[in-house]
């Protein structure tokens, strides 16, 4: 027998369920929430929990006297898609199967939050001759009925969209005061606590994570580690992300690791459409060696140190003197090492010719690079003196210059409040915006590494010259017993670059000191001059 609904109960039935040939009313129930934390209790701005949505569908069949078949429950879905587990399942049942004869929602809205989706549902619907029973909606299957239903899944569409809009809004609102609007990045975890009288979400350091991406960032700073091996050790340490529906919990990848030492959260900035706020968690790490880690993967992306298949501690050294791009290896019938200008077969190719050479040649090269730049030991007590004669003298007129970067530093942290408050109060667009920050965070940083040059203390500056010109008198023979890694780092202290070209070694440009200490930078190979008197190297410190 068929089963049939007043217009006047508190559900409304569409299209009559029971018109098929059956003696009473099958029918499916589907609920869904879109926070997890509702899946089990509550009531938001949601709506009502999946126990409390259950509990008025049951309550709403047994009144009718039907038979419920089965349940469907999405729970922590948004309703935006229709790419839903259980919605799918309890679709394709309806579809395949037709042994349904109604699905009761708590609210139309539970089905779908936009127009499209819920005319294709409602389609399918009617082509199974299954009915929409809505629990707390009264809808019948008459013109205006029809028309009422419209308009209720058209203010669901509207709900979401203002929802989403004012969810974005606060987010935005709350970036702006310094708090943390998105999920925590892996290292920190998202807490609730009472604050003032009312309950404020913030983000805190994860005690098991926070330490592990700490030493992160520690480590690549050094120099001394690559993404993909630092990446390793890592996962060998534990750390591992959180895992989500579609993975599982593991070790980061080397992407994903990337985009950690670029994320400025970890050195306590929030940034929020382009605009950067200070940000009111702790910071991981302090800003100096955020700002190293940055250059270090900066400098990388350019000169391609990247550790691949074969590695050579020259890479990132050895420039081609013709066209600037920087030597890769190349392993040739699985013994033969080459080096090679990337410029020949990078993505962006420069089409330069410079011929490939055998990695023993260049090795070969710099090692004799480093006995003739080598400076006689002779010379180390006289330059000593001279250096730190130089360096005091220095001193006294670095006070001069360090009250006046403390002042710069003073007024451009003002100059950052006014131009948020400026922007707040809309006298400036957010290009404007954006702009003077930028300039603003590059003032502020060379500012501070000026006044970390001019605060160096005088013991500090001769401990560092004293080390550099004791490897100075006694580089190559260091060098040559050197093993590949610490070559590697040899390299990497002394040289910014040296520049190959015709296979030889065309010209070199040296770190600090060892740039005051070797003097020039450009030569022909075979023909190296050392320094030729103090006065010219005491003049560049």
């Amino acid at each position: 027998m068929g089963a049939t609904c007043d217009s006047s109960s508190d559900g409304a039935l569409i299209d009559g369920p029971g018109t098929k040939e059956r003696d009473t009313v099958r029918c499916v129930i589907y609920l869904r929430v879109s926070t997890k934390e509702q899946a089990e209790n509550g009531l938001g701005e949601e709506g009502f929990s999946i126990p409390a949505q259950r509990e008025a569908c049951v309550r709403h069949i047994r009144d009718q006297g039907w038979d419920l078949v089965d349940e469907y429950s999405d729970r922590g879905e948004s309703a935006r898609s229709t790419d839903r587990p259980q919605l799918q399942a309890m679709i394709a049942r309806i579809a395949e199967d037709g042994d349904v004869d109604a699905v009761v929602v708590h609210k139309v809205d539970r089905l779908a939050r936009n127009l499209e989706d819920h005319v294709a549902i409602r389609a399918l619907l009617r082509r199974r001759k299954a009915s929409l029973v809505s629990v707390t909606e009264n809808l019948e299957e008459t013109a205006s009925g029809r028309l009422v239903e419209g308009i209720h899944a058209l203010m669901a569409e509207f709900y979401s969209a203002n929802l989403a809009s004012e969810i974005k809004k606060g987010m935005g609102q709350k970036a702006k005061m310094g708090g943390w609007p998105h999920a925590a990045p892996l290292g920190y975890t998202n807490v609730r606590e009472v604050i003032g009288g009312r309950q404020v979400a913030h983000i805190v350091p994860d005690p098991e994570r926070a330490p592990l991406i700490m030493a992160a960032f520690e480590l690549y700073a050094t120099g001394e580690w690559t993404i993909e091996r630092l990446a390793a050790e890592l996962a060998h340490r534990g750390l591992r992300n959180r895992g989500r529906r579609d993975r599982t919990v593991g070790p980061i990848g080397v992407s994903a690791l990337a985009s950690i030492l670029s994320n400025k959260a970890y050195a306590g900035i929030v940034c929020w459409d382009g605009i950067e706020y200070p940000g009111v968690h702790e910071p991981l790490v302090d800003t100096a060696t955020f700002d190293r880690v940055q250059d270090l993967l900066a400098a990388r992306s350019v000169r391609g140190t990247r550790e691949r298949r074969h590695n050579h501690y020259l890479k990132g050294t050895l420039f081609c003197g013709v066209c600037g791009r920087g030597l890769s290896v190349q392993l040739s019938k699985g013994r033969y090492e080459y080096l090679y200008c990337l410029g020949q077969k990078n993505r962006n190719p420069t089409g330069c010719k410079e011929p490939y050479v055998a990695a023993g040649d260049l090795e070969a090269q710099v090692e004799q690079l480093y006995e003739q730049i080598e400076l006689p030991k002779s010379w180390l007590a006289r330059l000593k003196e001279e250096l730190e004669a130089e360096i005091t003298a220095r001193q006294h007129r670095n006070a001069t210059e360090r009250e006046f970067l403390t002042r710069k530093l003073a007024k451009a942290d003002t100059e950052r409040r006014k131009l948020l408050d400026a922007y707040y109060a809309g006298a400036i667009d957010i290009a404007v915006l954006k702009t003077e920050q930028a300039r603003i965070a590059g003032d502020i940083r060379g500012a501070e590494e000026r006044l970390a040059a001019v605060d160096a203390h005088l013991a500090e500056w001769q401990e560092i010259l004293g080390t550099a010109m004791r490897f100075a008198t006694n580089c190559a023979k260091a060098y040559a017993r050197a093993s590949a890694p610490d070559r590697r780092r040899f390299n990497q202290a002394v040289f910014k670059r040296i520049e190959i070209r015709d296979g030889k070694i065309a010209g070199y440009a040296c770190h600090e000191p060892f740039d005051v200490l070797f003097g020039g930078s450009e030569f022909e190979y075979g023909d190296l001059v050392g320094v030729t008197g103090l006065e010219p190297v005491t003049s560049a410190v």
